[in-house]
């Protein structure tokens, strides 16, 4: 896939390869981007996991804990910590970019009560609503309370419609917020706020050069692009939101 032809947060996407597992609910995806391929598909290096399942697009709530349980053994493997400041990212008013904001609000936060091990969490809203970069808030916070780790929610961009609400990505590159939909802010990552920094999200919003791309086998993408998300996207958002946040309170808050 030429990574100046398409747009995505979604690693996996750039790779032609075989899931490494499929246990018939979730088939599991791990690439690692070195530093060519980073210079050439415009990702950062690191390693990235994506767990795709139609759980939630199918409703099925009664396998929402396996996939929990799935995304929290990545989060252990990416994310060995014990002071862990988590934050979602996105805007809450706009119901395709509550993803963070969604998984912040089910967070069962600790550091009150245990300032050794602990779960903390923050959502900086975005500029246009503060008036400050979310980097800004965010590395304040950590210079402040030097958490061991931050896990960063949010809401990414896919390349293919088949991924939405479909594809959970776990990274320990950090993240670009804004970069799925060409509206980069300051990066997030290990370099820049000094700790370790982990991503995890699903993808909820495409193109509309992707739905032509997969309907059609035609249109190019360009700028001024509209970007679309399925109708039901409030009950994918808070079905994502309660598969994450179970994941991390599991792993960090128990």
């Amino acid at each position: 896939m030429d990574s100046q032809s398409v747009f995505t947060d979604m690693a996996v996407e750039f790779f032609k390869h075989k899931h490494t597992k499929d246990d018939g609910l979730i088939k599991y995806y791990e690439v690692t981007v070195d530093n060519d391929m980073s210079d050439k598909l415009g990702k950062p290096c690191g390693k990235y996991a994506t767990l795709e399942t139609d759980a939630v697009l199918k409703g099925n709530t009664k396998d929402y804990a396996r996939v929990s349980d799935a995304i929290g053994e990545c989060l252990k493997n990416y994310c060995r910590a014990d002071k862990i400041l988590a934050v979602g990212l996105g805007n809450p008013d706009l119901t395709a970019d509550a993803l963070g904001d969604r998984v912040f609000k089910r967070l069962t936060v600790n550091r009150h009560l245990s300032p050794n091990k602990y779960l903390c969490a923050l959502t900086p809203n975005v500029l246009g609503m503060t008036g400050i970069e979310s980097f800004d808030i965010i590395s304040a916070v950590v210079d402040r309370i030097r958490p061991d780790a931050v896990l960063v929610i949010d809401a990414l961009t896919a390349a293919a419609t088949g991924r939405i609400a479909t594809a959970f990505q776990v990274t320990d590159s950090g993240i670009t917020p804004g970069s799925g939909v060409e509206n980069h802010r300051r990066r997030l990552d290990s370099e820049s706020l000094g700790v370790k920094t982990v991503s995890v999200g699903v993808p909820l919003v495409v193109y509309s050069s992707t739905i032509a791309k997969d309907y059609c086998g035609a249109a190019e993408p360009c700028r001024g692009d509209m970007i679309v998300t399925p109708k039901d996207v409030d009950i994918l958002v808070e079905d994502c939101a309660r598969i994450i946040a179970g994941a991390i309170n599991n792993v960090f808050a128990s």
